[in-house]
């Protein structure tokens, strides 16, 4: 059927040509089409409403549905739809969902509770800038071998909706300082606000008599040396934070289609993989230049320094040779229990450093787990090695799967002496080296040979003899001459 405008047109064109196939065709119509209606002497009429051509599928379950929808206007129309007919004989219904769930959209739209309405906000260029973090576990990026499943701390300017992000390990004061200042150097200025959510620890502290939360003092002495003010937005209310919480979404989105450009999710390092994000972040603010240079004729000038983005501390090393640094363990050298050591810790790293002496440095961990360098304790578990089997931190003495499959293979040949050779082996990895080691162990995993000690040591290769070269003498008789002389006279 032909539209009013189509006959409409086609009939002017007929009173001007008086041609029938012109007429069709400025109608938009086929010639036997326009013949039709030309002999008609009239337009395309309404066409009339077609009743039902089946009987209604929904008759047995819809009135107990409008009384649930009633009580529950929320409840999701499937899971509505397989409670009414688990408990009614209805089987006309059963292959009707798609029918009840337009039915229910229908009710909703006539009977259901008013929606939540979102009202656009004006933005002013400078004002403000939003940071959150985010989880990016499913981009499925690999960093040295190993399943990122870590954060970005994501900023965004709302005006422009210019935006920054930097890979992070946590939700935290360090990742904060790290990333809200990547951000603003990379801009070229400071905002006027800081807008957080209400949630983080690393910017609220809970006060435990009111109940209150309130900006903590980390997060204030940041915002003072950066020249911002700190605001946040009401509790639950994660839409006055939208722009940031929609950026989140197309940030990553975006991370994930330049992996698949890119052919691969490995990455050498985090600092590949923070360079990465970065360039992604520089192609997308490309496009926000016009907008972008608004917002940056309104910043503040940037500080003369950064806010320091490492905290210092000093511990005491414990009889465990260990140090306690923000809830994690990390070994040092035994010789240093009872001293007293330096710790620097940044979102990535934990360095322990004594009498300015640097000593470790760990990829910083998160959460309880620790960080125990089998070359620090072997020579006293060696000693006692009984207590390999109930130590705390045993399974950090794994320090590669060979070496596991090694274990499991002494357990299985010699369970009641398998931890005194297992430590024999972590022994001869701290002389002779971990690779040689982890290499001779191969060799003999994959023979299916039991790795003894004693059959890996000699499938080590032999070591060069360290005697010492010393240097030829040669006697110089000219000074023996004077000394004749001299007693002579």
């Amino acid at each position: 059927m032909i539209t009013e405008q189509q006959y409409q047109r086609m009939m002017n064109q007929y009173a001007k040509s008086g041609v029938r196939g012109t007429a069709a065709m400025k109608g938009g119509m086929h010639r036997e089409t326009a013949t039709k209606y030309l002999e008609a002497g009239e337009g395309p009429q309404p066409e009339k409403k077609r009743g039902r051509r089946r009987p209604d599928p929904l008759t047995t379950i819809w009135p107990g549905a409008e009384r649930l929808l009633l009580d529950a206007p929320e409840v999701e129309a499937k899971a509505l739809f397989e409670h009414l007919l688990a408990g009614a004989n209805a089987p006309q219904a059963q292959k009707a969902l798609r029918t009840f769930q337009r039915r229910v959209l229908s009710w909703r739209r006539h009977h259901g509770p008013p929606k939540e309405v979102f009202f656009p906000q004006a933005r002013e260029p400078g004002a403000s800038i939003q940071l959150d973090w985010t989880h990016a576990a499913q981009l499925g990026v690999i960093i040295a071998g190993q399943k990122w499943e870590q954060l970005l701390c994501h900023a965004v300017l709302p005006y422009s909706n210019w935006e920054w992000a930097v890979p992070c390990r946590s939700e935290s004061m360090l990742s904060m300082r790290q990333g809200l200042q990547a951000a603003l150097w990379a801009v070229g200025g400071v905002p006027a606000k800081l807008q957080t959510d209400h949630s983080s620890t690393a910017t609220h502290v809970l006060h435990r008599t009111t109940g209150q939360r309130g900006f903590n003092v980390e997060y204030l002495a940041l915002c003072r040396h950066l020249g911002l003010e700190p605001c946040t937005i009401n509790p639950s209310c994660p839409h006055e934070n939208g722009d940031i919480e929609s950026a989140n979404g197309h940030l990553k989105r975006r991370l994930a289609t330049h992996l698949t450009l890119r052919g691969s999710r490995e990455f050498a390092d985090e600092a590949a993989f923070a360079r990465f994000v970065a360039e992604v972040c520089t192609a997308i603010n490309a496009l926000r230049s016009e907008k972008l240079a608004e917002e940056r004729a309104r910043l503040q000038p940037l500080p003369a320094t950064r806010y320091p983005e490492a905290d210092e501390t000093r511990v005491r090393v414990s009889s465990y040779s260990t140090v306690r640094v923000k809830q994690s363990s990390y070994s040092v050298p035994s010789r240093l229990i009872g001293a007293m050591v330096q710790v620097q810790v940044t979102e990535a790293e934990v360095a322990v450093r004594h009498e300015g002496a640097e000593i470790v440095r760990y990829p910083r961990t998160i959460g309880h787990r620790a960080r125990i360098d089998y070359r620090h304790i072997i020579a006293s578990l060696s000693r006692k090695p009984g207590a390999f089997a109930g130590y705390i931190y045993r399974e950090e003495l794994f320090p590669r799967p060979s070496f596991r499959q090694a274990y499991d293979q002494l357990v299985r040949a010699a369970e009641a002496k398998a931890d005194r050779h297992y430590l024999t082996l972590l022994a001869l990895a701290a002389e002779r080296g971990e690779d040689e080691v982890a290499a001779a162990l191969g060799v003999l995993l994959r023979a299916e040979r039991v790795p003894w000690p004693q059959d890996v040591a000699a499938a080590l290769s032999p070591r060069e003899p360290t005697t010492p070269v010393l240097a030829a003498f040669t006697p110089e008789l000219h000074s023996y001459d004077a000394l004749i002389v001299e007693v002579s006279a």
